[in-house]
C-alpha cells in the first residue's frame, strides 16, 4: 500500500516515530480490529483507533444511547439519544476518518456469533460490562489466536490486560477470574463510575490495540494495570499462567 498525499499528512504524527513510520501506518491502515462494548471504554477505543486510521472497524453492541450514557460515552451527543450505539458510532466515525470501514453489529454476542466474527481481525478489544460475555470472547479469541485487549471499570478503579492464552506461560482472561460466569456483575448504573477514568482505560486500551498490530516499546502481554484514581495510582503486576485453566490444556 502506498500512502496518498492526504494520508502522510493526516498520519504525519504517527509516520515520525520510528517505532510506528510509513511502514507501520501502513499495517494500521491494512488492520481490522473487532470492539466489543461501545459504552464507556469502547467510545474512546473506536475513536482513537478511527483516529489512527485502523482500516476496517467491526463494532457490537445490541444498546441505544440513553441520556445516563452521556457521563462517559464521548463517542455520543444528546441528539443520539434513543438511536442504536452502533449507528450513531458508524456516523461519528465516517465524519472522522473516511480510511476507515466501520462494519455495525447490532446484536448481543454469543460464542457462535464470537467465532464468525473474529475470522480474519487482528486484535479483540472487550469493554464489555459482564463477566459472561467477557469470558465468552475470551474462549474465542484464545481458540482463533486472535490478541484479546480487555479493559473494565467501577466507580474509581480501572484494569487493563491484554492476553494472547495460546502463547506459552501466558495467561487467558479466565486464568484471572476463573469458569464462574454465574457470579453477580456490579454495573454502572448500581455502582456509578467516574467518566473520564472510562476515558483513560479506554485510550489505554487503543494504545495496547495499536501495539499488537505495530509491536513497540515492552512485551504488555501477561501483565495486569491497576489503576486507583481515588489514590491517583498506577500499579503493574505479572498474571501467570493458571495450570488449570482449560488455556494451558
Amino acid at each position: 500500500m502506498i500512502l496518498s498525499d492526504s494520508q502522510l499528512d493526516r498520519y504525519a504524527r504517527h509516520i515520525v516515530l520510528k517505532e510506528i513510520g510509513g511502514g507501520g501506518q501502513t499495517r494500521l491502515l491494512g488492520a481490522h480490529v473487532l470492539v466489543v462494548g461501545a459504552g464507556g471504554i469502547g467510545s474512546p477505543v473506536i475513536q482513537y483507533l478511527a483516529a489512527a486510521g485502523v482500516g476496517k472497524l467491526t463494532v457490537v453492541d445490541d444498546d441505544v444511547v440513553s441520556l445516563s450514557n452521556l457521563q462517559r460515552q464521548t463517542l455520543f451527543a444528546t441528539r443520539d439519544v434513543g438511536a442504536k450505539k452502533v449507528v450513531a458510532a458508524a456516523n461519528s466515525v465516517q465524519r472522522m476518518n473516511p480510511d476507515v470501514r466501520f462494519l455495525p453489529v447490532d446484536r448481543r454476542l454469543d460464542a457462535d456469533s464470537a467465532a464468525r466474527l473474529l475470522d480474519g481481525v487482528d486484535v479483540v478489544v472487550d469493554g464489555t460490562d459482564n463477566l459472561a460475555t467477557r469470558l465468552i470472547v475470551s474462549d474465542a479469541a484464545t481458540a482463533a489466536r486472535v490478541p484479546l485487549v480487555s479493559a473494565a471499570v467501577g466507580q474509581f478503579e480501572g484494569q487493563l490486560a491484554v492476553y494472547r492464552g495460546w502463547e506459552d506461560g501466558r495467561p487467558c482472561y479466565r486464568c484471572l477470574v476463573g469458569d464462574d460466569p454465574e457470579r453477580p456483575d456490579v454495573s454502572c448504573a448500581d455502582q456509578g463510575v467516574l467518566g473520564a477514568l472510562t476515558g483513560v482505560l479506554g485510550s489505554l486500551a487503543a494504545i495496547e490495540a495499536v501495539r499488537q498490530i505495530v509491536p513497540f516499546g515492552e512485551e504488555t502481554a501477561g501483565k495486569l494495570l491497576l489503576v486507583d484514581a481515588l489514590a491517583f495510582r498506577f500499579h503493574m503486576m505479572a498474571l501467570p499462567k493458571n495450570p488449570k485453566c482449560q488455556c494451558a490444556a
